[in-house]
């Protein structure tokens, strides 16, 4: 797989950015304490079903503290309809206490001290660092990892892997909004099983050899005009290589 430009990386950002001028998470959230919960309840679960489990949650538990005063039984029973719900229940209640315990009920700021505290891994410490505190953090889900590997910007064989490498391609200006276009462009347009290559903005620049045609058109055509485009569709260097999202 021939590896992607500095201008490809750069032009792969700036259509997706265009796309989506104003990058942000799907799920609901009020605070960094809050964002925090809902990441965690995301695990294995659609950002559609925990927004409509946390509501309820929220109103009557915004903060470590009356996290913990709700109790173990009435946050399971809130969030019932996610996946895991028991393992993630009990997980809220005991990373409420430590918040309190060690942290003086706010939300660390740094990855290691953010996966110290359970049912928070690297994953979701990156999506706390960049949505609430601005950190140019790229956490890399299912979705980040099947665009990394499968336009080829960043291919690896762990999720890890992939994130190291969406780290030293993505240009600085972009690496804030990076984790928001790649796993939005995942979710929506490079699905896992049938991913929308006729409207996808930089089908020209991936390297997926498997491209989906529209209606009539052969895979094979479609593979061989994504081939062939970059060398037309590029903009000549000129300074600065897109605006800034």
């Amino acid at each position: 797989m021939r590896r992607f430009s500095k201008r490809e990386v750069a032009e792969f950002y700036r259509r997706l950015s265009a796309g989506r001028p104003i990058p942000r998470t799907e799920l609901e959230f009020i605070n960094p304490f809050t964002l925090l919960v809902a990441v965690v309840l995301s695990a294995q679960a659609t950002d559609a079903g925990v927004n409509k489990a946390t509501p309820a949650l929220f109103e009557l538990a915004d903060t470590p503290g009356k996290m913990l005063a709700l109790g173990e039984a009435r946050v399971t029973e809130l969030i019932r309809t996610i996946g895991l719900f028991r393992t993630k229940g009990r997980n809220i209640i005991a990373l409420s206490r430590m918040l309190i315990e060690e942290h003086g009920g706010t939300v660390p700021r740094d990855r290691e001290t953010l996966e110290t505290l359970p049912g928070v891994g690297r994953k979701t410490a990156n999506v706390v660092l960049n949505v609430a505190f601005g950190q140019p953090t790229i956490a890399v889900d299912t979705h980040i990892f099947r665009v990394g590997n499968r336009t080829g910007i960043a291919p690896g064989k762990t999720p890890l892997a992939v994130e190291l490498g969406l780290e030293a391609v993505t240009p600085a200006r972009y690496k804030h909004g990076a984790h928001h276009w790649l796993i939005l462009h995942g979710r929506y347009v490079c699905k896992a099983r049938k991913p929308d290559c006729p409207v996808c903005a930089v089908a020209d620049l991936c390297r997926y050899g498997a491209k989906t045609a529209p209606s009539g058109m052969p895979p094979a055509m479609i593979a061989a005009r994504a081939d062939a485009a970059p060398k037309r569709t590029l903009p000549r260097k000129r300074g600065r290589e897109g605006p800034a999202p």
